[in-house]
């Protein structure tokens, strides 16, 4: 009977454990790596007075007064409820998997203890609370060889689909940044003459893009546009030999998740796996303002149409005003075209014009698609500005790169008004991090007035960077939360405030 009720009282304290923990590793895509990374940075919490203490009151009563093991059971859950999150769990059917093996596997190994005393089973369910995390990473390398065998099944789904699609013309786009917004823009702008399929919001891993393929691809479609993002080395060539492109837009090469790919010269060779692949009967645009790529370019073979300063398309005589952009292109073939837009920042105009160079070559021209350009909005968090009473943010939560980070400073310094900067900094920049958010901290210097930094991981590199600019101090913020953030740049007195949000760190950082 006092097994009973320890098991009981014992279920939802490993269950909080055990979900906290399955969320970590969704965040990290299920990846062992990123997720061993997590377990590292989150160690301080997940082995905090607030799981240790309330599980040692339940051990004590459960080995003396099994009857009163509920105070430390209810501490636990009471001290340990989830706060709310930005991206909660999702319990896919891959989740309710690993939790049940998770949940099985746990309860065998308490199971031993009931071999001896009630004391061993209880050391038992204290050690497999407390380590759940570090548990789950064995729970998934044994349910691994099933999830292979599914996803599998799902990716051999998709190649068919796509194989038996004769006539459908795929577009590959990549790169350290801006490749989700250039997918948006494709989209619209192909969208006058075809009917075109894009990958939906991040889907841009292998199972993202199979998931595309066959949840929304039809015969009825012309054009299949596949974002394809990458974290490791060979990411890009396994998403090419599912889809096989035959057109592919190369946005740019910066230090971006770094800590998994090492160097820049192996992202550099990573992005342009997707070149290869269509370097026999394709076509590859090429952003030339980035300068890995630039510097590329000379090496590269198949048809390359170089898109920036001094290529095939370039635009020229951009300007900015209270409406927006404007700025020319002209084609090949002499057609000139002036373009306006909503849109704000230097990289929208790299984005674009390799959106209009693809369209182009297609078969739309520049003056069919300047219509389309003048109606385009901003892609959700990339440079998105959102009127909030006597403030417009502009959200560009979804920047994590220095590159992009400098563009998005640029965009704020250019604003009137009081001009607040709210981020956590940059991640996923191997030994580079701590130098690039000093870099960033010191260039946001030139563009803002007010600086609010969220969470510590970053907190004294930016710090530190500001400093150097000598700047004013009393106008640095360090906050924990977003939330926080919001409530200090409502509180500042000036009016007409600008304020720049880069970068809004998923749960596993902050």
């Amino acid at each position: 009977m006092d097994i009973l009720i320890l098991s009981i009282f014992a279920l939802p304290m490993l269950w909080l454990m055990l979900t906290r923990a399955v969320h970590l590793f969704q965040l990290e895509s299920y990846q062992f790596p990123g997720y061993t990374r997590a377990l590292k940075t989150h160690k301080g919490r997940l082995l905090s007075a607030k799981t240790i203490f309330p599980l040692a009151l339940y051990l004590i009563a459960a080995v003396f007064f099994p009857w009163v093991c509920f105070i430390g059971a209810g501490l636990f859950c009471l001290l340990n409820i989830p706060p709310k999150m930005k991206k909660p769990l999702v319990y896919t059917k891959r989740v309710k998997r690993l939790i049940c093996i998770s949940v099985i596997l746990s309860a065998a190994i308490c199971a031993l203890g009931l071999l001896g005393a009630r004391l061993y089973f209880s050391i038992l369910v204290y050690l497999v609370v407390l380590f759940q995390p570090w548990l789950l990473y064995v729970w998934g390398n044994i349910c691994a060889p099933v999830e292979k065998a599914i996803s599998k099944k799902f990716i051999n789904g998709a190649r068919d689909m796509l194989r038996s699609h004769d006539r459908l013309i795929t577009i590959g786009i990549t790169g350290s940044y801006g490749k989700t917004s250039t997918k948006y823009f494709l989209h619209k702008l192909l969208s006058v003459k075809y009917n075109v399929h894009m990958t939906p919001g991040n889907f841009n891993t292998t199972l993202g893009v199979t998931r595309a393929v066959r949840e929304g691809l039809s015969p009825a479609h012309d054009i299949f546009i596949c974002e394809m993002g990458a974290r490791h080395v060979g990411d890009i060539k396994e998403i090419c030999d599912l889809v096989l492109p035959k057109m592919a837009i190369i946005t740019s090469v910066g230090p971006q998740h770094l800590e998994t790919f090492g160097s820049l010269e192996n992202i550099l060779s990573t992005k342009l796996e997707l070149q290869r692949a269509v370097e026999k009967d394709g076509i590859c645009f090429i952003n030339t303002d980035s300068e890995p790529l630039k510097k590329a370019l000379p090496d590269l073979g198949g048809e390359i149409i170089p898109c920036g300063e001094g290529g095939a398309f370039e635009a020229k005589n951009i300007s900015v005003s209270s409406r927006g952009l404007s700025f020319t292109i002209t084609a090949p073939d002499g057609e000139e075209q002036t373009f306006e837009t909503k849109l704000l920042g230097k990289a929208n105009v790299q984005n674009l014009t390799l959106a209009i160079a693809c369209a182009y070559k297609l078969g739309i021209s520049l003056k069919q698609l300047a219509p389309a350009v003048r109606a385009l909005q901003s892609v959700p968090h990339r440079l998105e500005l959102k009127p909030m009473g006597s403030i417009t943010l502009i959200d560009d939560a979804y920047n994590s790169n220095p590159e992009g980070a400098k563009m998005a400073l640029d965009t704020l310094a250019l604003t009137g008004g009081c001009r607040v900067l709210i981020t956590p900094g940059l991640v996923e920049l191997g030994q580079r991090e701590e130098a690039e958010n000093t870099a960033l901290g010191a260039y946001a210097a030139k563009c803002c007035d007010y600086a609010i930094i969220v969470g510590e991981h970053n907190r004294p590199a930016i710090a530190a960077g500001l400093e150097k600019e000598s700047f004013d101090k009393t106008k640095i913020y360090s906050v924990k939360t977003i939330e926080e953030a919001f409530s200090i740049l409502q509180s500042l007195r000036e009016s007409n405030k600008f304020a720049l949000l880069l970068n809004d760190l998923p749960d596993n950082y902050l």
